[in-house]
């Protein structure tokens, strides 16, 4: 495990060791999308990992899907998110802010403008989604045309200047988890006929146009993404050549040089063994459910560069340190995953702080 804790260049940043927080949805920003300043004192308790990656944050008023999810796209957004980055660069650490549009999962009513969800096409994900008035089922989303294709690259692009203004140290592309990028993947989502569907070329020409237009406005060595190769939920089918696909898009990605690609694996190994002999660069691994005791093994392995980590930083603020010491975790309390006020949030104690109790 102690390879976990020595420095790593990604990027233009060195990290002070290869523990990255993975990034979690915790939908409690203002109803502008404003974070708030529970969100900094959130971060800036885990500024110990080698690298922040924030929850997903949408970067235009279409790409938000859920209820207080935070933005960055306005001067208040970046405000907001200044001192937020400013909170974890005093702690010495690190932070990429996850570019996020939510695409076909999303709802009316959790929006400021109440618009349908955009999407390559008009074929609802068949799954629920909580609003402010209980579970609603997700409408159908309006196909995108490509014009609307094309502003929602400069979309991300414009984001990610403003992240860079706020004061982040790069931004991740969110490319997986059933939302936009990788609705475009997926047959179940994408019937389009046009430069955007139909063959794997096409199918990933989105994803390789944001990537391209983010490095163009502001450095591919601030510019990263994340993939989950295999993802079924919410509808996404990405067909038998679904693995083909990614080693495609992986490849090209390949070629613009990005800070880092964030794999959140879900079980086709030989598929992983292949991202890994493809990527040249950083590769941060995401397993989901692993266990402590599994900590480090990827990187001991050479499988991945870092490893990234959801619930146990959650819960645990001086997550390194209760590595390094081999001390007892905090367990997470799923009921404070999502909204809610400091608890569950901003409590979790830390080892000094369990001990003072």
């Amino acid at each position: 495990m102690s390879k976990l804790f020595d420095s790593v260049r990604v990027g233009r940043n060195t990290l002070r060791n290869r523990l990255v927080m993975a990034p979690m949805t915790r939908s409690r920003a203002m109803f502008d999308g404003t974070p708030g300043e529970l969100a900094v004192e959130y971060y800036g308790q885990r500024a110990s990992v080698g690298l922040i990656v924030s929850e997903g944050t949408q970067p235009s008023a279409d790409g938000q899907g859920y209820l207080m999810t935070p933005g960055i796209y306005t001067d208040e957004h970046v405000a907001g998110w200044k001192r937020v980055t400013d909170a974890v660069h005093r702690k010495g650490g690190h932070m990429f802010i996850q570019l996020m549009h939510a695409g076909r999962m999303s709802h009316p009513d959790n929006t400021p403008h109440h618009r349908p969800g955009v999407a390559p096409s008009a074929i609802a994900p068949g799954t629920g989604m909580f609003t402010a008035t209980g579970m609603q089922d997700v409408p159908v989303p309006r196909a995108l045309t490509i014009e609307e294709v094309r502003q929602t690259v400069a979309d991300f692009a414009f984001a990610a200047r403003r992240a860079v203004e706020a004061g982040a140290d790069g931004v991740e592309i969110h490319g997986a988890n059933a939302y936009l990028v990788q609705q475009f993947f997926a047959p179940s989502a994408n019937a389009r006929t046009d430069e955007y569907g139909g063959s794997i070329e096409n199918r990933a020409r989105f994803a390789i146009e944001v990537a391209k237009a983010i490095a163009r406005e502001i450095g591919a060595d601030r510019t990263a993404i994340r993939l989950s190769p295999g993802t079924s939920m919410w509808g996404i089918d990405e067909g038998a050549e679904g693995p083909e696909l990614y080693r495609y898009l992986v490849g090209e990605l390949d070629k613009l040089g990005l800070a880092y690609l964030h794999i959140m694996h879900q079980g086709n190994e030989a598929l992983l063994r292949d991202i890994r002999s493809l990527w040249t660069g950083k590769l941060i691994l995401n397993r989901p459910g692993r266990s402590r005791e599994q900590v480090g093994v990827d990187v001991a392995s050479g499988m991945a560069d870092l490893e990234a980590y959801g619930a146990m930083v959650l819960a645990n603020p001086d997550f390194v340190e209760r590595l390094k010491t081999n001390a007892p975790m905090n367990e997470p309390h799923r009921e404070g995953f999502f909204g809610g006020t400091e608890k569950f949030y901003t409590d979790y104690p830390t080892l000094t702080e369990a001990v003072a109790r």
